[in-house]
This record gives C-alpha cells, sequence and structure tokens, in this order.
C-alpha cells in the first residue's frame, strides 16, 4: 500500500484550482482561532492536492468518537477477508448496553436485541453510538487490533488502545487514544481514494453510512447549504465539571461543493475554555471559510 508518510499530501481531490493564494484561507483560518480559549488543530487538503494547509497539524488530539471511524474501516477489511459478513446477526444482550452512555442503539432496544454487522456500523459511525462501538472493537479482538491494522497499513500517529466503557471512567482515559489532525485527513483521504484498502462494495457502504451522519449538525453543517453532501465523523468529550475544559469537540471528513468538486478537512479542538456552541462554530467557521474559497471561480 502506499506509504501515507511519504505521501502525505499527494492526492488528485479534484478540487477547483484557484488564484487566490493558500495564504489568504490560512489567514482567515487562524483569524478564527486566534481569538479562542482553545487548542485547535487544522488539516486541509483541496485544489487537486496542490493546497494543504495545517495548523498544529502533528499535534496529538484526543480522537473520541472519530475513532469509530477507523474501526469501521478495520471491521470492512475482515469483511472483505471473508472473516465476518455484513449480514452477520450478533445477539445484544441487556447487559451489553451499558447505561449511561450515548446510545441510541439502546434506546431503541432496551433489555436487547439481535442486529446484522451492517446495521451497528451503522449505528457507530452515522449515530455516533457508544454500545455499538464496544461490540465491533470486541468482535475484533481489542481495540489493539485496530491499532494493528493501521501500522500494518503505514498509517502513522494513530493511537487506538481503549474503547468506549473504558474512556467513561475517567477522564484521563480519553487521551490514550489520539490522531494528529494530519493523520487523520490522511485516512479520510486513502479511504476516499480506495487504492486497496477496501473492496467496492465495503467502500460504498461506508461512503453511505459517512453521508448519513447525524451528529454535529453544527459543526461541518453548521454554516453550509442544508443539501451539501459532507461525509464525516465527528467525535465529543464533554465537559469536565471542575475544570471547565472541553478535552475534546471534533470532526473529519469530505466535503462536496456545488459542482461536485470536493475538499478534504479535519479540525479537532482540545483543551477548550469555551462553551458547546463556541466550539462547535469553531469548526463551522473554519469549514465555511473553506467551502468560500474554493467556492470563488477565479479563473
Amino acid at each position: 500500500m502506499l506509504n501515507l508518510a511519504i505521501a502525505s499530501f499527494i492526492l488528485i481531490t479534484g478540487c477547483q484550482a484557484t488564484a487566490q493564494p493558500t495564504d489568504t484561507l490560512k489567514n482567515k483560518i487562524n483569524e478564527i482561532v486566534s481569538t479562542k480559549n482553545a487548542t485547535v488543530g487544522v488539516s486541509l487538503i483541496g485544489n487537486s492536492g496542490s493546497d494543504a494547509i495545517t495548523i498544529n497539524g502533528d499535534a496529538h488530539f484526543p480522537m473520541q468518537s472519530v475513532f469509530k471511524f477507523h474501526i469501521a474501516i478495520a471491521v470492512l477489511a475482515e469483511v472483505d477477508k471473508g472473516n465476518l459478513s455484513l449480514n452477520q446477526q450478533l445477539t445484544i444482550s441487556e447487559k451489553d448496553l451499558m447505561p449511561g452512555t450515548w446510545s441510541p442503539m439502546a434506546k431503541k432496544y432496551p433489555v436487547g436485541t439481535s442486529l446484522s454487522i451492517g446495521e451497528i456500523i451503522g449505528y457507530a459511525v452515522s449515530q455516533s453510538d457508544n454500545v455499538a462501538c464496544d461490540m465491533l472493537l470486541r468482535l475484533l479482538g481489542g481495540p489493539e487490533k485496530v491499532n494493528q491494522y493501521f501500522a500494518k497499513n503505514n498509517f502513522t500517529d494513530i493511537s487506538i488502545i481503549v474503547n468506549e466503557a473504558e474512556m467513561q471512567k475517567d477522564w484521563e482515559t480519553q487521551f490514550k487514544n489520539w490522531t494528529t489532525p494530519n493523520s487523520a485527513t490522511n485516512v479520510i483521504k486513502a479511504f476516499y481514494e480506495n487504492d486497496s484498502l477496501l473492496s467496492a462494495e465495503s467502500h460504498t457502504f461506508l461512503w453511505e453510512t459517512m453521508k448519513a451522519t447525524s451528529t454535529g449538525m453544527m459543526r461541518f453543517r453548521g454554516q453550509l447549504p442544508a443539501d451539501a453532501v459532507i461525509a464525516h465523523k465527528t467525535g465529543s468529550s464533554g465537559t469536565d465539571k471542575t475544570t471547565g475544559i472541553t478535552a475534546a469537540v471534533n470532526d473529519i471528513g469530505i466535503i462536496f461543493l456545488p459542482n461536485g468538486e470536493f475538499f478534504i478537512l479535519s479540525v479537532l479542538i482540545t483543551d477548550s475554555r469555551e462553551n458547546e456552541a463556541a466550539n462547535e462554530k469553531i469548526i463551522a467557521d473554519i469549514t465555511k471559510a473553506c467551502w468560500d474559497f474554493y467556492s470563488t471561480d477565479t479563473k
């Protein structure tokens, strides 16, 4: 497989060529984050791969539910090997439901049920379901199997070593699962290009699942047209009541312009003393700045 560490920003994205220097966009993004009491990481790839903007691009940020996208890829790789099937049924018992955690699946099936692996991936990715997430990790043999998958395929700067149940035991555990903005963008890039990463069927399945994401509606989607096509995965930590610090407000994915061209964007926020609305607005403002920049017809 293509070594992503070497080919970090070689990408045929088809984004619209523009005469504007990318410094204009980077300055705008810096202007957005400069007054915020938070650490913000940004990684953008656009303009047929010739544009690469990073801010804190190699810093470590807690992933939170962003890692459910990575988990889905690892599960689908096993489907492609014939070790699993999207139609394979899994039994969800009442003891699996993790009371108090975010789980639309548990809310719908409070005493358990039986669902296919495909349905469980849908809950984990599109709805960021924590119960579904940990079921997929158990199916794989634990978080370390996801780590091994990405290391084997030459992805770097990813650490996935704890599940949702472990992250919710104490505040510090969440920091064991981290990525850099650049790495997050690289995984999105490799997924979209799909150069021997997944079968066509698995790729289409995950692509449609990401487009159906219903979480973080005020992040990438916050200031874009309602009909904008976006395939993405969000992540959130909540706020520590003692310190008032929010550890993670994230969104990574692919955003399509009205003409069908697109850019890849990862925005990760940590160590924030801003409120939830302000954190999400940081992401929305950055996304809108990128949208406006690449929508400008200067040809």
